[in-house]
């Protein structure tokens, strides 16, 4: 299928990305290409578990659209993992504290609700997934673990054990060199997934001798059936190779674990898979995000002041440039996805999947993906009217264009409600108007005038060379200049919409009244 894609499409990140795929099953024979994503299900979903499953979903989906060849994504939950800490935003914590260092899935369900602490997160996890439409097999640990799918590949890992010991210990610390094992066993009687030095294998038997640092007592364990599982970086490369991993893509913190498992995998006989290093994100200062320190922005936050299609606009967005992650990122993430989905159905067929729009609804991108006006516009109609509730904001759309209507309109009455949120909450305790000087009185004078005489019908286009026209004609130095008046004096912020369209769209003898009112504010105004 790449014979129809222009060289555009196939320049873009997600095809960049496939063609490697498709380059490595071609060397390996051809087959079904396996895409995994990795979960560690001790907390809740994440603003970057989404990004990550959008991202490989985009990959996966630009696979198909090059090569035509079947494939699959696993979402893996690495939930025989031991409990380490509590977490903090869970209920029965002192009961959690009891089962410290045991398998997730063998742990009560603080909540109640399920099995284990690591099935409910699971469900929490393929919920998430589920509401935003991802395509997946989910994959648990602990039952892969336990019903053998692993097998043969930890008694691989048995015979490999001096191998993976020779590559792995020189990147720890002096501490950990001593007591380091990649097999970890559980404990028979305490449940706890042990981390000892191994002192004897028996690759036979398929067993492991071991002794408890508490009592002393020595223990035989099989490395099989879910009795014992690995460390994380052997056991991520051991998935590899079990299950033929042809792609997984990872943040930049964990470039060294890449490498390591790489390493790690070839020893146990297979090609690591495919990878994709994205960057990680910043807070408001700058600083990288963490989970720990809550310095992010959730998924749920993003949500409520705009559609999740934006969310994916900015996930999409140059991934291997570190960006930051904060509520002022919404407007324009909302803004570029409108301006994608729309260009989407003028572009020639060869040309869409260079669209990120395109990826985004893997291949369709819907014809309700649309708005007559731009999100920027919608917020800054909401800031001028001081719009607490939609209807006030429907009025002024519907004389702007007359069809709209929320019924028949879902995606633009989602972007109403952002707009009002997002203004309540960002915009409307920010505004800060300040008085004109005198060159600006003038050009807003006369600005006032053109706009009572402007003909009925005139667009917002028109509106605009007017503003132009104006600007020119009053001679400021540069001609934004004349803009960040009109939003700083009118609007009260820095930054605003093509001020002709917002003009058409509020009423040319509303935004009249906008400049009375603003050549009546004493000087010294805040």
């Amino acid at each position: 299928m790449s014979e129809t894609l222009s060289a555009s499409a196939l320049k873009s990140w997600p095809f960049e990305e496939a063609r490697k795929v498709a380059a490595r099953l071609a060397a390996g024979g051809g087959g079904v290409a396996l895409f995994e994503t990795g979960y560690g299900p001790s907390g809740l979903p994440h603003i970057g578990t989404f990004g990550e499953v959008a991202r490989t979903s985009w990959v996966r989906h630009a696979f198909t659209a090059l090569t035509g060849l079947p494939s699959r994504l696993i979402a893996f939950s690495d939930d025989m993992d031991g409990l380490r800490k509590v977490p903090d935003n869970v209920p029965n914590r002192d009961m959690l504290a009891q089962y410290l260092g045991q398998p997730l899935t063998r742990i009560p369900d603080p909540f109640g609700t399920h099995d284990s602490f690591g099935a409910h997160n699971n469900a929490r996890l393929a919920h998430f997934l589920d509401s935003f439409g991802f395509d997946y097999e989910f994959a648990s640990s602990s039952e892969y673990y336990a019903a053998g799918r692993f097998d043969a590949a930890l008694l691989r890992v048995l015979e490999r054990h001096a191998e993976i010991l020779a590559v792995v210990l020189p990147t720890l610390g002096p501490d950990r060199r001593a007591t380091y094992s990649p097999l970890l066993p559980i404990h028979p009687r305490t449940g706890i997934v042990m981390q000892v030095p191994v002192e004897q294998i028996d690759t036979a038997a398929g067993t492991i001798v071991w002794r408890d640092p508490q009592t002393g007592e020595a223990f035989e364990t099989k490395v099989t059936g879910g009795a014992a599982k690995l460390q994380w970086k052997a056991d991520w490369a051991m998935r590899w190779h079990a299950l033929g991993v042809d792609y997984e893509m990872s943040g930049k913190d964990l470039i060294d674990s890449v490498r390591l498992s790489g390493r790690i995998c070839r020893i146990l006989g297979s090609q690591p898979p495919e990878g994709f290093t994205y960057e990680l994100f910043l807070d408001e200062t700058g600083q990288k995000i963490s989970k720990s320190r809550g310095n992010g922005l959730s998924v749920d936050e993003w949500l409520r002041y705009a559609p999740p299609e934006s969310l994916a606009q900015f996930m999409y967005n140059q991934p291997q440039r570190a960006k930051r992650l904060y509520f002022d990122a919404i407007p324009r993430a909302v803004d570029e996805y409108l301006a994608n989905a729309a260009r989407a159905h003028t572009q020639p067929a060869d040309e869409a999947p260079a669209n990120p729009a395109w990826h985004i609804h893997a291949g369709q991108v819907p014809q309700s993906a649309a708005s007559p006006v731009s999100f920027a516009m919608l917020l800054n109609l909401a800031s001028v009217v001081n719009a607490h509730a939609p209807d006030i904001l429907w009025g002024f759309l519907r004389r702007y264009t007359p069809d709209a209507d929320p019924a028949e309109m879902p995606f633009l009455a989602r972007l109403v409600e952002c707009a009002i949120a997002y203004y309540i909450d960002f915009v409307g305790p920010a505004k800060r108007f300040r008085a004109p000087d005198a060159a600006e009185r003038a050009a807003l004078d006369d600005l006032a005038a053109s706009l009572r005489a402007l003909p009925a019908g005139s667009t917002g286009d028109d509106i605009q060379t007017l503003l132009y026209d104006i600007g020119k004609r009053h001679a400021f130095a540069e001609l934004r200049h004349w803009f960040t008046c009109l939003y700083q004096v009118l609007l009260g912020q820095q930054e605003g919409p093509r001020f002709g369209p917002f003009v058409a769209l509020y009423g040319v003898a509303e935004t009249v009244g906008l400049i009375e009112q603003a050549l009546a504010r004493p000087a010294d105004a805040a």
